[in-house]
């Protein structure tokens, strides 16, 4: 055989194999881009194309996500009525955590179940706060949440679908083990304050990933029903209602620190997810003057986060809620990150003013007692994809987050180390 008819042969070798392999258009996977809040649900369902076509470098970030989204199918699910002592309002079904540093100064008994009086110790952590409260079953609800929706919409594997059901029903929807829609028990301290607004944060640090879960879910997830969606939105609602008004609510709105940015980005997600895109968008608009232009300086760095024991912490933290209400943003037409006040605050300097540090170039020269470097790869994924050049050019440089880079297929900032304490 010469060599024309040999390469004939191979070309129509090669064109057979690669109708094999490449799958046509029309049998690439069609579902609805999921209505996310915080998430874009057209780049997910890219992205789930993307790994249908077979993208080593997604199939290598799945692996991870359904890694997390196994160990979570023996677990759970948790309620908040199963604590060992109720709420001061003596409803099981109100959320209860504690604030970290109070400790009791006398024995519990039948009469004092709590040990009171309770009295301040700065930095040392009161281990009945992790074991006597909601506040890790809860971060577990978010958790599971995220991890399972995400890794049914990829997969399609209906057992995540069902078990993050499971978790959602028990925790907000079924009568005997639903949460009440409030945190007014949330960081409290025995026999002193039944509650504290800054307790607000147990939630808006993460709850809005359940918010993202639920949109996810509502594309088709098997046992999924509308009567979940339709409850789902109720307590939503009911519970975007008690943020609005309540005092806590109106209270941590007002802070000026980290923890007014994440009620902002918390009520944004909630507003646009409950249909008052209005909200959303007032929300997002209003975070320039009041939370850009006071919290972050001219040369990008966040004052009041520089001046806590856990600077790098702190300060990768309140950006995580800046870069998910900037995701919001977009949803809603405001560009959050092309903003800059008057001495030059902006966000894409606050995410730059952490990219030394963040590339491992030099060391973090503020106070913090531990420093995690892989705490800033989310933001500053964030930053480079919303154009900042200095951010995409750290990206390579950036250290892998415990459990791999999930950025591909969940492009939204978390916090990547402990936010215990």
């Amino acid at each position: 055989m010469n060599a024309r008819p040999r390469l004939g042969v191979l070309l129509a070798a090669v064109a057979t194999l690669t109708a094999v392999v490449v799958p046509s258009a029309a049998a690439r996977p069609l579902s609805a881009a999921p209505g996310t809040a915080v998430l874009d649900g057209a780049r997910l369902q890219q992205t789930k194309l993307r790994l249908h076509d077979g993208d080593p470098q997604l199939r290598r970030a799945l692996g991870n996500l359904t890694t997390r989204a196994d160990n979570w199918l023996n677990q759970g699910p948790w309620t908040v009525v199963d604590k060992p002592k109720p709420s001061p309002g003596g409803d099981v079904h109100d959320y209860l955590s504690q604030a970290p540093y109070w400790w009791p100064t006398t024995t519990p008994t039948a009469d004092n179940p709590w040990g009171c009086p309770y009295v301040q110790r700065d930095g040392q952590r009161n281990p009945e706060v992790d074991t006597g409260t909601d506040r890790q079953d809860v971060e577990k609800v978010f958790d599971s949440t995220y991890d399972l929706a995400l890794a049914w919409y990829y997969t399609g594997d209906k057992r995540y679908a069902q078990k993050a059901g499971q978790v959602l029903r028990t925790w907000f929807l079924d009568p005997a083990t639903r949460m009440n829609p409030n945190l007014n028990h949330a960081q409290f301290i025995p026999c002193k304050y039944d509650g504290r607004a800054i307790g607000i944060i147990d939630f808006s640090q993460s709850y809005t990933s359940v918010v993202d879960a639920l949109a996810i879910l509502a594309t088709g997830a098997p046992g999924w029903t509308k009567t979940d969606r339709t409850a789902m939105t109720k307590w939503n609602s009911d519970f975007l209602g008690w943020l609005k008004n309540s005092d806590f609510g109106k209270a941590e709105g007002a802070a000026a620190n980290n923890h007014g940015t994440f009620y902002d980005m918390q009520l944004a997600a909630l507003a646009y997810a409950t249909g008052d895109k209005a909200l959303a968008k007032r929300t997002v608009l209003d975070a320039r003057a009041k939370r850009i232009d006071p919290q972050i300086a001219g040369d990008g760095s966040q004052p009041q986060e520089l001046a806590r024991t856990r600077s790098w912490h702190y300060s990768t933290f309140d950006l995580v809620a800046y870069t998910r209400l900037a995701a919001i943003g977009r949803h809603v037409g405001v560009n959050l990150w092309t903003y800059q006040g008057s001495d030059g605050q902006a966000l894409l300097k606050a995410v730059d003013y952490l990219l030394p540090a963040a590339t491992g170039a030099v060391p973090w020269p503020h106070p913090e007692l531990e420093f995690y470097r892989y705490a800033a790869s989310d933001i500053v994924h964030a930053a480079a994809d919303a154009g900042d050049a200095q951010a995409r050019s750290a990206v390579p440089k950036l250290q892998t987050p415990p459990g791999g880079d999930l950025w591909a297929l969940r492009p939204a900032a978390e916090q990547l180390d402990s936010i215990a304490g």
